[in-house]
């Protein structure tokens, strides 16, 4: 039984009740919905130790707190200083939370979307506990926290018409033209109308196989050799029959797996 981690919950993917449910939420279509995941988050809201995607934005923590923590690394006037994405985030994370929990919590963007603690208003929930809980659950919470946002702060019509300037603009915030965010949206929405969505049954294989220990690459939903690959280890692993398909009763015997581990 391995030992649980700070934000640490049940991590499960994203499912197609899930996408489907956000989808008529923002009345619009499935590639619009991956369009903003994969400039967010490369489509994936979990680390490999289980704990949701975050990036700690020390500008705000000094705003919140009104600079009375400033030291350069966890509280400063200026935006940047992340370092590293990943675990390291978690690192900076905690040591905001020592001087002030809520503050931290809400200088924090997390999930598959990458949604500011600060906004867990918006995002339709009573607290930033509460949707830091969320998040730690599910792609498919962290999707509907997105959702959410996204209606309550009237940018699901931009999306809808696919202005990508001012869905830019409203979601990344003035600095979007530097990081070229409208950009990277288009050309992430033209991929996904002429080539296919991910398989969430091999994404979820993907994500699970990662949370195990394995190898299977980028988690983009395509069964490519590095993913079968993994997928084999762990049938092997298991002593299950090898058919070298990752369907639905694939995902099953992964979840299974997981479960001995917590």
């Amino acid at each position: 039984m391995s030992q649980t981690l700070p934000f640490q919950g049940s991590a499960l993917g994203l499912s197609a009740k899930g996408l489907a449910r956000a989808s008529s939420n923002l009345a619009v279509h499935v590639p619009e919905i991956w369009t903003v995941l994969a400039v967010e988050t490369s489509g994936c809201g979990f680390l490999p130790d289980r704990r949701p995607q975050i990036l700690y934005e020390r500008h705000v923590f000094h705003r919140l707190t009104r600079g009375q923590f400033d030291d350069g690394d966890i509280s400063d006037p200026s935006p940047g200083g992340y370092g590293p994405r990943g675990t390291q985030q978690y690192d900076r994370l905690a040591r905001a939370i020592l001087k002030d929990r809520s503050a931290a919590l809400q200088s924090t963007s997390g999930g598959i979307g990458q949604i500011m603690g600060l906004n867990y208003a918006l995002a339709e929930f009573q607290t930033v506990d509460e949707m830091v809980l969320a998040m730690s659950q599910s792609e498919d919470g962290q999707l509907m926290a997105m959702a959410a946002f996204l209606v309550s702060s009237h940018l699901a019509s931009s999306l809808q018409a696919h202005d990508w300037t001012s869905f830019a603009r409203g979601y990344n915030g003035p600095n979007y033209v530097i990081n070229r965010y409208d950009a990277r949206l288009n050309g992430e929405f033209q991929k996904y109308l002429t080539g296919g969505l991910p398989d969430l049954n091999v994404r979820a294989a993907q994500l699970y196989l990662t949370f195990l220990g394995f190898h299977p690459g980028p988690i983009d939903g395509i069964a490519g050799v590095q993913t079968l690959a993994a997928f084999s280890d762990f049938v092997g692993q298991q002593r299950l029959p090898d058919n070298a398909v990752i369907d639905a009763d694939a995902v099953t015997h992964l979840v299974a797996a997981l479960a001995k581990l917590t």
